[in-house]
């Protein structure tokens, strides 16, 4: 908690004997001035909701560590050790292992003093510098191929360079606008009008509408001894006629019963073969229900 210390107003000497006898009744009495505290010859220590505090409570308790401030939070170990190096301008190729060394375990026993298993993985690289800065103060090895030793800060410096590049790399993903953080998905709803789509009408409906007509054809018998000519195209004529002016028309409408079983086969035949020519339509709202005919759009 943050307190603000406001310094008390200073407290105006009272004024002369001569000075402080009753105002003339001609002048107008003094506004009345806001209600001062009762102590007045002390300083305030601090403000609560704008009063005066000329005291800490005696419960108040401020940890330690209240007002404790971490600069810089670290991924790691090889993030750490970049930092150190950066901030000092250190060539990579060629780092000061001991001036690295010295600033890394002050930051090591920093953290460890605080949270043990978070220092456990910093120990670590802690023991590889070392490791590395004994093996620069010992007199180089040659090899049998008479060969220049490895440098011991080869191995360190390779990691520390793969590690800048991900980290130079994830930076850069980080700036590229991301879904749900710099931008959402805009999303329209738009209401579409869908064209009616009629079912198909199968071959077991046909032949149950066409029994039902041949049915109601057998209720009008006729005894006729001339035999009569019929012509599929003329039937067909006769069909395009009747749809004619009309939307729709009742697949039964299309026959006419009284003339006999004959009629009504080559009307039958003909009706498919203007479906077959595409000339016609046979729809059917549902499963089971009436079959219309009506004649086929055909586009201008």
């Amino acid at each position: 908690m943050i307190t603000t210390i406001d310094a008390a107003p200073p407290v105006s000497e009272p004024p002369p004997a001569a000075l402080t006898g009753p105002a003339p009744s001609h002048l107008p009495e003094p506004l009345s001035a806001a209600p001062m505290p009762e102590v007045v010859d002390q300083v305030a220590v601090a403000r609560l909701y704008g009063e005066p505090l000329f005291r800490l409570p005696q419960d108040l308790y401020i940890p330690p560590d209240a007002l404790e401030i971490f600069l810089e939070a670290f991924e790691g170990p090889l993030d750490l050790l970049l930092y150190l190096i950066r901030r000092q301008n250190f060539n990579i190729l060629d780092i000061p292992m001991a001036a690295v060394t010295r600033q890394y375990l002050g930051y090591v026993d920093e953290i460890r003093s605080r949270n043990l298993e978070l220092a456990a993985e910093y120990l670590l690289m802690a023991a590889m510098l070392i490791e590395i800065k004994s093996r620069m103060l010992l007199p180089p090895r040659k090899s049998a191929e008479g060969q220049e030793p490895e440098d011991p800060r080869a191995e360190l410096v390779r990691r520390l360079l793969e590690y800048e590049q991900m980290k130079l790399a994830a930076a850069r993903l980080a700036e590229l606008p991301q879904y749900g953080r710099d931008f959402l998905k805009a999303q329209v709803y738009a209401e579409q009008s869908l064209t009616p789509r009629w079912p198909q009408v199968n071959l077991a409906e046909l032949q149950a509408a066409w029994r039902d007509i041949l049915r109601r054809a057998k209720l009008v018998q006729r005894h006729k001894i001339s035999r009569e000519e019929l012509s599929v195209r003329e039937h067909m004529g006769l069909v395009l006629r009747a749809l004619q002016g009309r939307q729709f028309a009742p697949f039964e409408d299309l026959f006419d019963p009284a003339r006999g079983a004959p009629v009504l086969i080559v009307t039958f035949i003909a009706l498919l073969e203007l479906a077959r020519e595409n000339l016609v339509e046979l729809t059917q709202a549902q499963a089971y229900a009436p079959i219309y005919v009506r004649l086929a759009f055909t586009p201008s």
